[in-house]
């Protein structure tokens, strides 16, 4: 598999050939400040001791406090971390917000460990690297396989270990513990913002056909708003497999569905596909919403959508964005389209540190509005330097880093 590490620095690369950056500012951008491994032993249910590895890689801090979630997943590790710290940095630039990049995450999978083990593991990580973290410094999120409930530990462990109960230390938790109205449907929402404000930019019809690979949090709630929305979502798949159901798919009924038998696979009037087959189907938008490097040089040509719409983090390697590209299909990068949910995020580390509770609508008013204007934004520097939507994005996220590191 790709490293993503390396597909980063090569999209890095690729970007600022259009543009005449410092050198010096770039070579700074080529490693993170800081990165931090740990281990982290837990007694676990049967009594026995293990020892689960620990990452967190501070990318760059030029435009705010380190920014970015923390994945539990089996094929966690340090290129993975250094990668979507890299992509926070950008991301967070794109987004006009004032943080920078960072990101965590623990190797391991989830689902073989007790609630129990994920708070003790959870606990473990803050402990681990409580003098990093801070409302100042560093403020970590959800990201795969992590939930409001573990960002809920992480914060009262912070709290116990520096007094501070603030709890702008971490973003991302439930409601009752100083969360934000809207974070749960954010990374969705923005997603489908930035497509509804550049649909006829790209040439898109009024009413969409829908490809979406992942049901998790983002991919189960860009299924909703674009339902709603009066567009068709012919397919959409979980970890075990998709469904294809050229009517439309309708997101109560596919969620309990899920929820009763464990997966999609037998859903009424669908028939089962691989995901490979989702990302090859005919549709207007083809929707990544699980993991990265899922459409390569090996089945770029397969790609059957208009627009590609990047709700994953690196879904999509640098070769096969040159095949999309010469292919004339444009591709919304994840450093715009999914950074709704930072957004929200920042919103909340902003209502925390002053004491205050705002509104859904608010919230959603508020990441509207920013990421509406960062899009056209974004399309125009595109347009205007004949290149995809990928380097437009990267070329005004390097300014704006560049920037605020004197360059």
């Amino acid at each position: 598999m790709t490293n993503p590490f390396e597909n980063a620095l090569t999209q890095l690369s690729r970007a600022t050939s259009l543009v005449n950056f410092n050198p010096e500012f770039l070579k700074t951008l080529e490693a993170p400040n800081r990165e931090i491994h740990v281990s982290i032993p837990i007694k676990m249910d049967d009594g026995t001791l293990r020892v689960f590895h620990g990452y967190r890689v501070e990318y760059n801090n030029a435009r705010g406090p380190y920014k970015g979630g923390i994945r539990y997943h089996i094929d966690t590790d340090i290129s993975e971390v250094k990668a979507l710290a890299f992509w926070m940095a950008l991301k967070c630039a794109v987004a006009n917000i004032p943080m920078g990049g960072g990101k965590g995450g623990i190797t391991l999978d989830p689902k073989l460990l007790s609630k129990f083990e994920l708070e003790k593991l959870s606990r473990g990580y803050m402990r681990a690297l409580s003098d990093i973290f801070g409302p100042e410094k560093d403020v970590p999120a959800p990201d795969v396989n992590t939930t409001p409930e573990m960002m809920k530990w992480m914060n009262d462990e912070y709290t116990k270990i520096t007094g501070d109960a603030r709890g702008a230390v971490i973003t991302g938790k439930p409601l009752e513990n100083g969360g934000s109205e809207g974070r749960g449907p954010a990374t969705g929402l923005g997603g489908f913002y930035v497509f509804d404000t550049l649909r006829a930019k790209m040439g898109l019809p009024e009413s969409c056909t829908v490809a979406i690979q992942g049901m998790g949090n983002v991919g189960g709630f860009a299924l909703k708003f674009f339902k709603d929305a009066g567009h068709t979502v012919i397919a959409i798949s979980d970890s075990k497999g998709g469904i294809h159901v050229p009517s439309g798919i309708d997101y109560n009924e596919v969620e309990a569905y899920k929820k009763e038998h464990g997966s999609l696979s037998g859903f009424p009037n669908s028939k089962d596909i691989t995901q490979r087959e989702l990302l090859a189907l005919s549709c207007d938008v083809l929707v990544p919403a699980a993991l990265e490097n899922q459409i390569t040089e090996e089945n770029a040509n397969e790609i059957k959508a208009k627009v590609v719409l990047e709700l994953a983090n690196g879904p999509i390697t640098t070769p096969a964005d040159d095949v999309l590209f010469s292919r004339g299909i444009h591709v919304v990068p994840d450093i715009l389209a999914n950074s709704g949910g930072v957004t929200v995020s920042t919103y909340e580390w902003e209502q925390n540190m002053k004491g205050e509770h705002w509104s859904e609508d608010d919230v959603n008013k508020k990441l509207k509005e920013n990421i509406t204007k960062e899009a056209h934004a974004i399309f125009d520097r595109s347009d205007k330097l004949k290149t995809d939507l990928r380097r437009g994005a990267f070329v005004i996220a390097l300014e704006r880093i560049g920037k605020a590191m004197g360059y």
